[in-house]
């Protein structure tokens, strides 16, 4: 059963559409990298997993349940960390870890959780004197109380320095290892790469790429480049080697040579050197990285300024709704 499945979801504000018809499953267990350019959809698409708006048409279901008429279950089942989360900043981060407890009907530890997310030393005092980067740790811990099935993570590494961006991986898979799905959606590309199973990319609405990472890679055929450390370069080997198929440039560095060249090519190369008398002692690949991918999807299509109204929607402590405005 798919931890989170859409059909045809479509929705519409005043006009401009933010999500358009979009299928997309996220099966239990993996972690699923959601990428898009601003005004993509992206957080319109988790607004309405959540139910916290509704969907113009299509369904939604979320671990098994319908997004719309069983919403309170599924936030119970889910941890939330949204971008610009709200905190109370007259609570100390042990309160707001109790109120989520509470909220969730579990009883997590608080200074094991605090210890967790890396603020133990400021766990009883108030959030009002947190820097941002604590707070984003501490919204972080709200949303992993009562180890949920489902994580739906919109940008988690705001505020956080390379450390805390380092650790916030390392929970994720933590927690993907313990079987939880992990929605995670991010515009830093490189920490997608580090813990994604698969990622899907929207653009104007739309989901215009959805795989692994290898499987992104073969679907835009990129080319890759392949360095190979040989003996020595026989005279004949340099021009055998520019003249095979799929392979589009050729570079030499003393004994080192960096081939251009498709998937296909790569074991021609490694055969043609040898054929030619060279000694291969080392190679190396260097793929297409994940932000080369995106900007292959999306960098010639303009961007939509918008994917909602200017009233806007945070999440607090407890991950129910609050309203106000940019």
């Amino acid at each position: 059963m798919p931890a989170i499945e859409t059909i045809g979801l479509t929705k519409r504000y005043d006009g401009v559409t933010a999500v358009n018809e979009l299928d997309l499953v996220v099966e239990e267990g993996e972690v699923f990298g959601f990428l898009g350019p601003n005004g993509a959809g992206k957080s319109t698409t988790i607004d309405v997993l959540l139910d916290f708006t509704r969907p113009t048409s299509g369904t939604v279901t979320v671990l098994g349940e319908d997004a719309q008429r069983e919403s309170q279950s599924i936030r119970r089942r889910t941890g939330v960390l949204p971008e610009g989360c709200d905190l109370y900043d007259r609570l100390t981060g042990r309160q707001h870890l109790r109120f989520v407890n509470e909220s969730k009907d579990a009883d997590d530890d608080p200074d094991t959780m605090a210890e967790r997310v890396g603020i133990p030393e400021a766990i009883d005092r108030k959030v009002g004197g947190y820097s941002k980067g604590m707070k984003q740790r501490l919204a972080f811990g709200a949303a992993l109380v009562g180890e949920p099935e489902l994580l739906i993570l919109d940008e988690p590494s705001t505020g956080l320095d390379p450390s805390g961006a380092h650790e916030m991986r390392e929970i994720v898979q933590e927690e993907s290892a313990r079987g939880a799905t992990v929605f995670f959606s991010s515009h830093i590309l490189g920490q997608v790469e580090a813990v994604c199973d698969r990622v899907g990319i929207l653009h104007d609405g739309e989901l215009v790429a959805e795989d692994t990472m290898e499987g992104l890679r073969n679907a835009m055929d990129r080319e890759a480049v392949l360095t190979v450390e040989v003996n020595r370069v026989p005279e004949d080997a340099i021009a055998a080697v520019r003249a095979l198929p799929g392979v589009s440039g050729l570079t030499t560095d003393g004994t080192t040579l960096s081939a251009h060249c498709r998937d296909g090519a790569k074991a021609a190369v490694i055969n043609e050197l040898e054929a030619a008398g060279a000694s291969i002692e080392d190679f190396g690949l260097e793929t297409a990285s994940l932000e080369e991918l995106f900007l292959a999807y999306t960098g010639d299509r303009p961007s939509r300024p918008i994917d909602k109204p200017t009233v806007a929607a945070g999440i607090d402590a407890a991950g129910e709704r609050t309203e106000g405005h940019r």
